[in-house]
């Protein structure tokens, strides 16, 4: 009895997650962002894929990715980047978190109170490559091997 009863109670805790994963052909809510430079970045409907990483794994896997690209590599590719910093000790984040970020050839949209990451789930050591269309959801991949996504970024680019 004990056991049907925590089941239950697990499967209640955890029926709002499950929900919160969008179905092919949701429209994906609005947003804007500021990236490592506080330069506001607002969602739009040309957006074609929205990387998302949610830990120090997954951004070291974009940056590795990144590394030797030209500097301008995703601009004008309809690719945006949120790294979602939320867990990040605010002092880390100003002092040095985001001072080595602005480096970056690439733009980077920060997530500081996780508001939008969690609209998309995934693994939290993955880079997670959301697909849209018009502002739609069409689907989703997970990389967690920076050549890949690279190679997945160069195709994107072409």
């Amino acid at each position: 009895m004990r056991a049907r009863a925590l089941a239950l109670l697990l499967s209640c805790l955890l029926l709002p997650l499950t929900a919160l994963a969008l179905e092919p052909g949701e429209r994906v809510a609005p947003f804007t962002l500021l990236d490592q430079r506080d330069q506001p970045y607002t969602f739009d409907d040309r957006l074609q894929v929205l990387l998302i990483a949610r830990s120090m794994t997954g951004s070291g896997l974009v940056k590795e990715a990144m590394r030797d690209q030209p500097a301008a590599f995703i601009d004008g590719t309809r690719v945006a980047y949120i790294a979602d910093i939320s867990s990040m000790p605010a002092a880390i984040t100003k002092m040095f978190a985001v001072p080595a970020m602005r480096k970056y050839g690439y733009r980077v949209l920060l997530d500081r109170e996780s508001r939008i990451v969690p609209r998309f789930p995934g693994d939290a050591d993955k880079v997670l490559w959301v697909m849209l269309d018009h502002g739609r959801f069409v689907g989703q991949r997970e990389f967690s091997d920076a050549t890949a996504l690279r190679d997945a970024l160069k195709a994107k680019a072409r």
